[in-house]
């Protein structure tokens, strides 16, 4: 919650503070949990990544065991109301009922995909580069040959950060697309 607005705190927006763990973090942690990492300092966890080593499969993984019960607890949007009207709640939900999914020219290349999230005591101190450089070896070490992810557009911070770590921009049209190629060099 406290990263959930393009980096920044966003626990005054939602009503229900599980929402996004619900949507971006946990169901990494349990169906994947080779591929799930925290940072933490003296006051506590303040971060992970977590990724899916086969996009593919792990949408299939979420529509058969994970969606069905958070449906019944997030009622869907009102179809008629278009997506930049509804609450940040109601937008959540929509990944809940009509979840994102892969590409199959970018699932090809790419086939992993993360989350990372470092609240602000833990940034600008490594610990991101060190999250993004211990999944990158997880990843090479169960055979991905590609990661990808999506940030909004706003979140500027975070695209310089995936730019200086190596990551290529495959299209900004709507949240931006990183990748980076897992093979090893020739």
């Amino acid at each position: 919650m406290q990263t959930g607005d393009g980096g920044k705190d966003a626990t005054s927006m939602f009503e229900d503070p599980r929402i996004l763990g619900h949507v971006f973090a946990a169901p990494y942690g349990l169906f994947e949990p080779s591929l799930a990492f925290v940072a933490e300092d003296e006051a506590g966890v303040g971060g992970y990544i977590v990724a899916a080593l086969d996009s593919k499969a792990f949408t299939e993984r979420l529509e058969a065991d994970w969606w069905p019960a958070l449906r019944g607890r997030y009622p869907a949007p009102p179809s008629g109301l278009p997506p930049d009207q509804r609450t940040p709640d109601q937008r959540a939900a929509g990944y809940i009922h009509a979840p994102l999914t892969v590409p199959d020219e970018l699932a090809k290349d790419y086939p992993s995909h993360l989350h990372i999230n470092l609240v602000s005591r833990l940034q600008s101190q490594g610990l991101g580069r060190q999250l993004m450089n211990t999944l990158i070896r997880a990843l090479r070490e169960q055979g991905s040959v590609g990661l990808h992810f999506f940030v909004q557009p706003a979140n500027q911070r975070a695209a310089g950060f995936y730019r200086h770590l190596g990551f290529t921009v495959m299209s900004a049209e709507g949240p931006v697309v990183f990748a980076m190629d897992l093979r090893p060099a020739a």
